[in-house]
């Protein structure tokens, strides 16, 4: 098999969760544990971070993996999902897995993964950390896919877990409240070894602080000791970026970041929490030059994309795979932020989200609504995203693509309109 041929087979064999929704959802650990087993248990030949949360754990991991790329480490990085290639799941200093290793991996253990039939996630997870390990990563830094406590990446034992925040998001599957969600995230919460909670939430403190308690986790809020002061925005190298202050404890730093969406204060407090918790360790050394030069660089060290990008100009294009209600309450105070004449807004969705409520958010006046389905097979019937939202008093046409809806809007936009493109991780992902 080639690289293709391999893809087609493991979307073909194994099921996905982008694709397929809760069928996918494997609730316990049995296939995970196996396939570490068969593979020699690699997740115990590097040491990790390990970072789960609704929303701002990609985000994190980029910035973290930056910083130790620039403090000198071989630093791996797994995230998921992807947006445009399968490879983009596992980096090291940046640069994605081979695709021969992908091929030879599968073609390997063929015989074995079609005997336990593990998710797809479950078997990139296993892949993941088999090439970490033979590639000897210095440190890995690990993205859950989803929850916590029966997420395939949590048979690591990290040096340190963070906990970004937690939304209503997967309800179906990790609870209908934010103290059932944070306790499937407080599942990754180990011995001895030490948390960062980036927010401190009134639903979910106590989840944390108790269990952190009960296990011996010593525990801190990134928010307690870490604030963004006089975000500024400018443009470097052609590049957005935004110029502010860190405030850590009584200390001042000048720092420069890519990450240009208001959402990503927090993320930049919580990752600087994280170094200090890192440095306070001591098996690692991030200076604090690695650390602001690894935020400056983050999406040129790691490929980090979707965040608030900027697509075009003339008229202004951004999209962001914000997807759940506090991603989409995120996203809109950025909208709030830009200047614009009309909002030219590109939106697809998943059909297990809570669409009603999510639409429920989002501008009537002064926008025009381009919807659209993501090519995927959990992509919500763009009929009935168009349904739901006139009913609201939405207005907007249907489009057979993401594409053709982005070239509408594009068209129909004047230089001084924002055109968003969002609704969905998968919508970005055919626009990037």
């Amino acid at each position: 098999m080639n690289y293709s041929q391999t893809l087609e087979y493991l979307y073909a064999q194994l099921p996905m969760f982008h694709r397929v929704g809760a069928a996918a959802y494997k609730a316990n650990l049995d296939n995970t544990i196996a396939l570490a087993k068969h593979l020699g248990n690699p997740q115990d030949d590097f040491p990790s971070i390990h970072i789960a949360g609704t929303n701002g754990k990609g985000s994190v991991a980029h910035i973290l993996a930056s910083a130790l790329q620039q403090a000198g480490y071989k630093t791996g990085l797994a995230t998921s999902p992807h947006l445009k290639d399968f490879r983009e799941r596992f980096r090291i200093n940046g640069r994605q897995i081979p695709e021969e290793y992908i091929t030879g991996f599968v073609l390997k253990h063929k015989n074995f993964l079609e005997k336990i039939q593990p998710s797809f996630f479950e078997m990139t997870i296993a892949m993941t950390f088999d090439f970490f390990s033979r590639e000897k990563v210095d440190i890995a830094v690990v993205e859950t896919g989803m929850g916590g406590r029966l997420d395939s990446t949590n048979i690591i034992h990290p040096e340190l877990s963070i906990i970004t925040n937690i939304g209503l998001d997967h309800m179906n599957l990790l609870g209908d409240t934010l103290p059932k969600i944070a306790r499937e995230k407080a599942g990754i919460i180990k011995t001895g070894v030490p948390l960062v909670v980036g927010r401190r939430q009134i639903e979910t403190m106590p989840v944390f602080d108790e269990k952190a308690k009960d296990i011996g986790a010593p525990i801190v809020y990134a928010e307690d000791s870490y604030k963004l002061e006089n975000p500024k925005y400018t443009t470097v190298d052609g590049q957005p970026m935004i110029e502010a202050r860190l405030r850590c404890h009584e200390d001042v730093i000048d720092i420069r970041s890519p990450l240009t969406g208001t959402y990503q204060y927090e993320n930049i407090c919580t990752a600087f929490a994280a170094i200090e918790q890192i440095n306070k360790a001591g098996r690692f050394r991030l200076p604090l030059d690695a650390a602001v030069k690894g935020l400056a660089k983050v999406v040129e060290n790691t490929g980090m994309a979707g965040r608030w990008q900027q697509l075009s100009k003339n008229p202004l294009t951004i999209c962001d795979t914000g997807h759940n209600h506090d991603g989409m309450v995120r996203i809109l105070e950025n909208i709030r932020m830009t200047t614009f004449g009309h909002l030219h807004f590109v939106l697809g969705m998943m059909n297990d989200k809570d669409i009603l409520g999510i639409l429920k958010l989002l501008p009537v006046d002064n926008t025009t609504y381009y919807f659209c389905k993501p090519d995927v097979p959990r992509g919500l019937d763009v009929l009935k995203l168009k349904e739901s939202a006139l009913q609201l008093g939405m207005k907007g046409e249907s489009y057979f693509s993401v594409e053709e809806a982005l070239a509408s809007a594009r068209q129909k936009a004047h230089n001084r309109d924002l055109v968003f493109v969002g609704g969905s991780t998968f919508v970005v992902a055919e626009v990037v």
